[in-house]
């Protein structure tokens, strides 16, 4: 999300003020008249004969998905710094991505870019401009819903493709609003898969898409697209020391989105599933520990609340302090290795985050394997809990 602050708005302000003034008092003297306004049509597209098919499909996959991605503009107001008291509120400014997903007119964009917004107005390509209310801001996945008033045939949604079936090297388009320059398709590949960032609580987000294709500020909330012009993911974040693209960028996956997006329009808030732990990958300390294979897979169990839910399913607290050899080879003691949920693997703490937010409620029992100080393993029913406002 790209923003500008305060004093530009007031500029602007100012100068459209000072506009519908002078329009007022020259509208007097006019005749009035019906009017009509220019209607923007899209053009068919005319391919040379030197066009690639490549070419052909990523231009068809642009008309295609373009009416259903909006630009969003807010404005948001802020207390100002702690010593510039006598500034007053800021007024911010800020630009993202947003696109349709139903006829009801609900928008899905990243929560950053409305969350804290006193005004939200939505863009479409054709010209339509109207105002944008929040349905509801997830700030644990950086999903946010707003809805606008359209006549359903006038609104054309997007299909959400199966984020689990996805795979490296599959190529994906972006459509966003970078640099407050809107509607811009960039392309690339899916760069890899099961990375974590963070949300915009302290809990991580699982599963997340790392794609090279040019993500910057203003591309929040804007879809990242399969050539088949489905959504896989929601753009979301970039990792780079300069703001601006580095080839890092990051998509809340396209499953945990539509379970947020129908939560927030059913309920207006989202409850998530906790187990009580802490947790990390299985490391090559814990294989020789352990006498693991080499390619074992896992969470290792770093902490276990005796009152959270696996803490009471019986899960093992290890002790503060291992026990380490000279060759600085840790010694098990009380250590449990989640290695699957209901059957689903669990590969490591991406995949565990995951899926406890994409495919479990508060209350429901999971069956969770475990193997215990790497010799034992173990299947314990885990009734899951409501994720607290504190880590983990």
């Amino acid at each position: 999300m790209s923003k500008r602050i305060g004093t530009i708005l007031v500029l602007v302000t100012l100068i459209v003020a000072a506009f519908y003034i002078g329009t007022a008092v020259t509208s007097t003297t006019a005749q009035t008249t019906f009017v009509s306004f220019p209607v923007v049509t899209p053009q068919p597209v005319v391919f040379p004969e030197t066009v690639t098919q490549e070419e052909v499909t990523l231009s068809q996959l642009y008309q295609g998905v373009t009416p259903s991605v909006v630009s969003i503009n807010v404005t948001a107001r802020h207390p100002s710094v702690q010593g510039n008291s006598g500034l007053g509120d800021q007024i911010i400014e800020g630009t993202g991505t947003g696109f349709v997903i139903d006829t009801a007119g609900h928008i899905v964009t990243n929560a950053h870019v409305v969350d804290g917004a006193t005004r939200v107005e939505v863009n479409f390509i054709d010209g339509t401009i109207v105002r944008g209310e929040v349905v509801g801001v997830d700030l644990d996945s950086d999903i946010a819903v707003v809805q606008i008033s359209l006549p359903a045939e006038q609104l054309h949604p997007l299909t959400f493709a199966n984020s689990d079936s996805l795979f490296i090297g599959q190529e994906v388009v972006a459509i966003g609003s970078p640099f407050n320059q809107p509607w811009t398709m960039t392309t690339g590949i899916i760069s890899a898969l099961g990375r974590r960032i963070e949300g915009l609580n302290q809990y991580q987000i699982g599963s997340v898409i790392q794609t090279d294709a040019a993500i910057n500020p203003g591309n929040s909330g804007g879809p990242l697209l399969n050539l088949d012009g489905q959504v896989i993911g929601v753009n979301a974040q970039i990792l780079s020391e300069s703001r601006s693209n580095s080839g890092v960028g990051f998509a809340i996956p396209a499953n945990l989105t539509q379970r947020v997006a129908q939560t927030l329009i059913a309920e207006g808030s989202v409850q998530y599933s906790y187990l009580g732990i802490g947790g990390q990958d299985v490391n090559l300390g814990y294989i020789e520990a352990l006498n693991l294979p080499n390619n074992a897979r896992g969470v290792i169990v770093t902490s276990a609340d005796p009152s959270g839910p696996a803490g009471r399913a019986g899960l093992q607290n290890p002790p503060r302090t291992a026990t380490i050899d000279e060759e600085g080879v840790i010694q098990p003691t009380n250590i449990d290795i989640i290695t699957a949920m209901d059957g689903t693997p669990i590969t490591g703490m991406s995949s565990l985050v995951s899926y406890l937010a994409a495919y479990t409620q508060p209350g429901q029992t999971v069956q969770m394997t475990i193997v215990r100080n790497g010799t034992e393993e173990l299947t314990i029913p885990v009734t899951l809990a409501a994720r607290p406002s504190s880590n983990p």
